[in-house]
């Protein structure tokens, strides 16, 4: 009895990674949906907002990259807390005007009040763009990131960055980190926007409800997000006007980095731990079972492992660096966004250039 109680257990739990297997197999061949080009005679009145504080790592080069972009009809602004932060000389030094954030509300983070101090001051333009100070944008940036919005069918202009490594491990880590990010952007289910990179037009914050909303929010991202989910319009995703992000992420910057972005996701819906812990922890189970099936039972359970290899084999693809490192990499990441999921859960408060707030 006690050996027919082993083999049915065996056997469910074998039904069960079977059925782990198909879900994730198809989710890993899914193909990648493209977006078309935004019409390239559409180019408003256009503000590029950058909110800075303190001396990014590149921080002239990506400065230069936004004033030198293809597209006549724009202007930037950068935003500070001070004339004394580090990255006003530099902003001087390029020439971008700069203003000190100043926009009364209670509950934003440093990043949502200057954008809300740049809309406010300069409320004539047609369109908004939010740029990262740690953005590094080719030529055709901020036309393939605006051009898209000529249709009122979207709410939101988006990219997702490339985190090109420039320092050890773990900036290889992030590199492969990102490119999850890059999955969920092909896919309308998953989209969202990224404000690293996000344009938007006057009418998603105009009145005093939504800028309420809006300036009171830890995140503004997640609040464009939720303002144009509440107009009823979706998200475009630009792959074409990716940028790059220099990155020489250690393990404490890496560390700090992911579980703050996995708790901002997380405060903003419940369904991004759910669904995180069901994929990753899916895979993680399957990853090893394969694994251990496989040395223990019968070698055919190896092809368990093929979920993973496709993402890897995408991974490598995707890749600007060493491929067969990425490769490899690749089989490491679901165990990491596990641990920041969790990590991520038990936040209260997150720590963002310097300040700490509460997570709503």
């Amino acid at each position: 009895m006690p050996d027919l109680l082993v083999e049915i257990i065996l056997y469910s739990y074998i039904a069960l990674l079977s059925l782990i297997f198909i879900g994730l197999t198809l989710i890993s061949i899914g193909g990648r949906k493209r977006t078309l080009a935004g019409p390239s005679d559409f180019n408003p009145r256009t503000l590029v907002m950058v909110p800075c504080r303190g001396n990014d790592f590149s921080l002239k080069e990506n400065l230069l990259s936004l004033k030198q972009q293809d597209y006549g009809n724009y202007e930037i602004v950068a935003v500070v807390d001070s004339h004394d932060d580090p990255a006003v000389p530099v902003l001087k030094e390029v020439g971008i005007n700069t203003i000190i954030s100043g926009y009364e509300c209670i509950g934003c983070s440093g990043k949502v009040r200057a954008i809300a101090t740049a809309i406010s001051t300069f409320d004539e333009f047609d369109a908004y763009v939010i740029a990262d100070s740690d953005i590094l944008a080719g030529r055709d940036w901020l036309k393939d990131l605006v051009s898209p919005l000529k249709d009122y069918n979207y709410g939101l202009a988006t990219t997702f960055p490339y985190f090109r490594p420039v320092g050890g491990f773990w900036s290889r880590v992030k590199l492969v980190w990102g490119f999850v990010g890059l999955g969920m952007m092909e896919s309308e289910v998953t989209r969202f926007g990224w404000g690293g990179s996000l344009a938007f037009r006057k009418d998603l914050v105009a009145g005093e409800e939504k800028m309420a909303l809006f300036s009171s929010s830890v995140s503004d991202d997640i609040a464009l997000t939720k303002l144009s989910n509440a107009a009823g319009k979706k998200i475009f995703y630009s792959r074409t006007a990716q940028p790059v992000i220099n990155s020489p992420d250690d393990f404490r910057t890496f560390n700090e980095w992911a579980n703050r972005q996995t708790a901002l996701s997380e405060s903003s819906s419940p369904k991004v731990f759910r669904y995180g812990i069901l994929f990753f922890g899916s895979t993680d189970l399957l990853f090893l079972s394969a694994i251990f099936l496989s040395v223990f039972i019968s070698q055919f359970f190896i092809l368990f492992l093929l979920p993973s290899f496709i993402t890897a084999f995408k991974n490598s693809r995707r890749s600007r660096e060493s491929r067969l490192f990425v490769f490899l990499l690749s089989f490491l990441i679901p165990f990491v966004y596990m641990y920041n999921l969790l990590a991520g859960r038990k936040m209260k408060t997150i720590s963002w250039r310097g300040r700490e707030y509460d997570l709503k």
